[in-house]
């Protein structure tokens, strides 16, 4: 399912906008997903994960590799 949190499962909420004359139309509000290296098993995974499981370190994210360490 796209827009969901992989580590909390995290998704959409719906609601309505309301106008000044109380029109109401559906709408959605996203969560803040973030596409993130994360280790997974102990091998790098790209994940989409809420901006609240990086604060709360929920992640442990991959080292990163400098490119010249990665070729030798």
């Amino acid at each position: 399912m796209a827009r969901v949190c992989t580590i909390c499962g995290k998704g959409p909420v719906t609601g309505n906008n309301v106008s000044h004359a109380n029109n109401r139309t559906k709408r959605r509000w996203y969560p803040n997903l973030q596409t993130v290296r994360v280790l997974v098993e102990g091998a790098p995974r790209r994940v989409r994960v809420c901006t609240q499981c990086l604060k709360s370190n929920r992640v442990v994210k991959a080292p990163r590799v400098p490119a010249a360490a990665a070729v030798v």
